[in-house]
């Protein structure tokens, strides 16, 4: 697989991920959006303006999110020193908090009481495993589209197919169409497959971003092998 379809693939695969945790923190803990925080910061506003009982989850959402941006930084700095491949330890702390997520939430779901100590560490843990994913796209890759937030992928590519449209693309902004127009598909599909998949198996519906998260973690193990057999046979 060339660098351009291996990075084309990781972007897809963490769109649909994004779109698919994000949309079953939704549904499942009254409105949280645990893969970015901006849109918990109009929930606070809108519950703080007309109070309800959703609004400490989403309080607890943004330092844990934080947390684990801050814990993914120094976790990069760390194996960055040590020789060692940041991204498969990126995303198996990303898979494990995901999997608290996923079992906490399995617990009490589907859940009754926004208030509930069980769902408050549902929520911290879901927007922690996102936090991770963030911090990983600008550490990590950032060669990739961003993938849990598609407001500006969305900008970017009206904006250069009004150009191709007009005639006054170069090949470089086709390139940047394709580049932008699969996460944003994958982001969508994710999102109603959340939903579904909430509907039908609660918070068991994560485990497919975690194979998903297997699934990277095993590709980056082998593609670290395969460098280094094709090194030492030099």
């Amino acid at each position: 697989m060339d660098k351009f379809n291996r990075a084309t693939c990781q972007s897809i695969a963490m769109s649909f991920l994004a779109g698919y945790v994000d949309t079953v923190g939704f549904v499942a803990l009254f409105g949280l959006f645990t893969a970015h925080v901006t849109g918990n910061f109009v929930l606070i506003g809108s519950e703080l303006a007309n109070p309800s009982h959703g609004v400490l989850i989403k309080f607890l959402a943004f330092p844990a999110f934080i947390a684990s941006v801050v814990l993914t930084r120094m976790a990069v700095i760390w194996l960055e020193r040590s020789g060692k491949p940041a991204l498969p330890y990126v995303l198996a702390l990303q898979l494990l908090f995901l999997l608290a997520f996923m079992s906490i939430g399995q617990s009490i779901a589907p859940v009754a009481d926004a208030r509930a100590t069980a769902a408050l560490l549902a929520g911290m843990f879901g927007a922690a495993a996102m936090g991770v994913q963030n911090a990983a796209s600008r550490l990590i890759l950032p060669q990739l589209t961003p993938t849990t937030v598609m407001t500006g992928n969305v900008t970017q590519l009206v904006i250069d197919v009004v150009d191709v449209l007009r005639g006054a693309a170069d090949a470089g902004v086709r390139q940047r169409c394709i580049k932008f127009f699969w996460p944003i598909v994958a982001f969508g599909a994710g999102a109603i497959g959340g939903a579904f998949a909430y509907r039908y198996a609660l918070f068991l519906a994560l485990l497919l971003p975690a194979a998903i998260l297997v699934a990277m973690i095993r590709a980056e193990y082998i593609g670290i092998k395969a460098g280094l057999a094709a090194t030492s046979s030099l």
